[in-house]
């Protein structure tokens, strides 16, 4: 049960203050035999819960998957490896709707009835290369799940610096909250945008490269360091970190837009 709706029942006298009080408990975490499901996450911080596949079992994904079914009526998985989201999607079709995302390792269970109200955030994603869409991808979808509109430009990087301008006036034409840069190499691309935006930049780097440094260190190290101001920087490859923060910049901008 969602927490407003659990309100309005008390406020409308239909519930007592003793069984509220039991809900929200409920509503705090539900405990399997191996996780504590923190099911109220999205009302209390703005974000949904998602699951992080790696070095689960596949049976484990399964009953997590389920309860978060049964209780928010979405699952979102990620950094599924290609045979779980294989299996996933034999156990959950057709009674659940299905969105697989094998590119960014990402899987989207919806129950019938699920409803993803959009929110009026306007997000932008940006990646250097071809090799940086996966994680890009992840902080696209991720984004998306949180109502927020998203537009997807991909291998903008500085190796053709001419193919980002046109890209920078649509931005400017959708008015976007924020933008997500992802960029492997030597990550310049971020404070570049920076430079050109009046909204702030995620960046994100990604471990595509080689040589020294070159699993993603660079292109952190070269976005901390930027001299271009309105740099938000996260970890490597944390696509859905990266997801999430531009998800609430732009859930934040849209509630005071709406007001």
């Amino acid at each position: 049960m969602h927490l407003r709706k659990l309100l309005e029942e008390l406020l409308e006298g239909r519930l007592s203050i003793e069984e509220a009080e039991r809900r929200l408990r409920l509503l705090s975490y539900e405990e399997l035999r191996h996780t504590l499901l923190d099911v109220s996450r999205e009302e209390r911080a703005g974000a949904p819960e998602a699951v992080l596949a790696e070095h689960k079992s596949t049976s484990a994904l399964v009953e997590i998957a389920e309860r978060l079914l049964e209780s928010r009526g979405r699952c979102i998985l990620t950094r599924l490896r290609e045979e779980q989201l294989e299996v996933l999607e034999k156990r959950f079709s057709p009674h659940v709707r299905v969105e697989a995302h094998p590119e960014a390792k990402m899987m989207i269970l919806r129950k019938p009835g699920f409803v993803l109200h959009e929110t009026g955030g306007r997000v932008a994603v940006l990646c250097a290369g071809t090799s940086d869409i996966p994680v890009a991808k992840e902080a696209e979808l991720i984004a998306r799940e949180m109502g927020c509109r998203v537009w997807f430009f991909p291998d903008v990087g500085i190796a053709g610096l001419h193919r980002l301008m046109p890209v920078m006036e649509k931005l400017a034409e959708a008015d976007v909250d924020v933008v997500v840069v992802a960029a492997g190499m030597e990550g310049a691309l971020p404070g570049v945008v920076a430079g050109l935006v009046d909204v702030p930049v995620v960046g994100l780097p990604v471990s595509t490269g080689y040589g020294m440094h070159g699993r993603g260190e660079t292109a952190l190290f070269a976005m901390l360091q930027s001299c271009s101001p309105g740099i938000a920087v996260v970890n490597i490859d944390n696509g859905f970190g990266a997801g999430v923060l531009a998800g609430l910049i732009a859930n934040r901008a849209a509630k005071f837009r709406k007001a």
